[in-house]
Formats: C-alpha cells, structure tokens, sequence
C-alpha cells in the first residue's frame, strides 16, 4: 500500500491556510485501509503485544480520548453522546438500545469492515479485534465491563454495564428486539467463527 498520499508532482508543502498546498486529503474510508495495514506493520515489528499497545495507547488513551472522558463523566448517557455521533459520521448501520443499568449497541453494518471486504483488504488477521483493543481498556478504566460478539462480515453487538453488574449476556431479542443483530439470517456464517468476549477488559480475553 503507497505510503504517500500526495498527488504525482506535488512537493505537499504546508499551505498559508493550512493544510498542504496541492494535498489530498485521505478519505475516511480510505483511512480504513491504512488502518488495518499499520496493525499488521506493527504486528511483524512487535508481534501482538505491540498492536495490543497500539489499540490502547494509541486509540483509547489519545485520539479517543474524548470517549473516555465523556463516559466518565456521564456514564450511559455519556456513551448514547459518543456514538450516537461518531457511528453518524461514518454512516453505520446500527441501533442503539438502553434500558436500566444496560447499553447495548447492534451493529448491523460496520462501513469500515465493509470497505476492507468490498475492496479485498486484509493484511490483519483480524481488523474487528481493534474496537475491543482500545474500548475494552477505556471501560475498564471508566468501571464499565464489556460483553460483545463480532462475526467478521461486519456485524456485531455490544453490551455495557456497570462493573459490578453480574447479569449475563441477554438472551436474543430480549433487550433490542427485532433489532437484536443475533437474529440475521447471517449473523452465523457456517465457515466463518464468531468470536466472543465476556467482561471482557481487552482483545486478550476473548473465549
């Protein structure tokens, strides 16, 4: 993947407005791709551990950041604020469910895993990984916990709660209804493994 991002004879100094003069600004979809390279740079440069930092430290202790700040401050209602407008941007299809002492996010169409898909990308093992990387952590740190589920076809589901909340996960239907993203014809793809995370802390625990 060409790391420069500039057009053919451009220099891409900055401009006196910002920004670079004759730049290109990479696209948010295309940023995807970028993204699920660097995890895979970073995974043959440091093995796992690496790319484990990299979701934390990275993501949910720097570009993130906000997240965390927002949720501490706010808890549930904090959450709804942060995706209701981050999953906006990136035009997810998704709902979003909250009842007494839960959220829970379906996501019925992630548009990042969809354009690494559409576009044949895959150089991780694993992109899905990197949301429960760097929000696991910053839940922890919040004193939130985590159940969630992906099936890497770009459909998943989150469950939050208070961290000494026992209750387990719902059943199917019971908390999102028919929007309970369990309950696609292809949420379970036979050749294809869901992975599972319970009270999960990070991309470490999963079951």
């Amino acid at each position: 993947m060409p790391a420069n991002v500039f057009p053919e004879g451009s220099c891409g100094r900055p401009a006196k407005n910002g920004g670079y003069r004759k730049s290109v600004m990479i696209g948010c979809y295309d940023f995807c791709g970028h993204y699920e390279w660097t995890f895979e740079w970073l995974r043959r440069q440091g093995g796992e551990e690496l790319v484990h930092r990299f979701w934390d430290q990275a993501i949910g202790q720097d570009s993130q950041r906000h997240a965390a700040a927002l949720i501490a401050e706010k808890g549930f209602a904090g959450m709804k604020e942060y995706w209701a407008h981050t999953l906006a941007e990136e035009a997810a299809g998704y709902t979003f469910t909250e009842k007494l002492g839960v959220v829970r996010i379906d996501m019925h169409e992630c548009p990042s895993k969809g354009f690494l898909l559409r576009n044949g990308l895959e150089q991780y093992a694993d992109y899905c990984d990197h949301c429960i990387g760097w929000i696991g952590p910053m839940m922890q740190k919040t004193g939130f916990q985590i159940h969630h589920e992906h099936n890497h076809c770009g459909k998943c589901w989150w469950e939050f709660r208070r961290s000494n909340d026992s209750s387990p996960v719902s059943d199917t239907g019971i908390l999102a209804g028919k929007n309970d993203v369990r309950l696609h014809s292809d949420w379970a793809i036979h050749d294809q493994p869901i992975d599972v995370f319970r009270n999960a802390a990070d991309a470490s625990k999963e079951m």
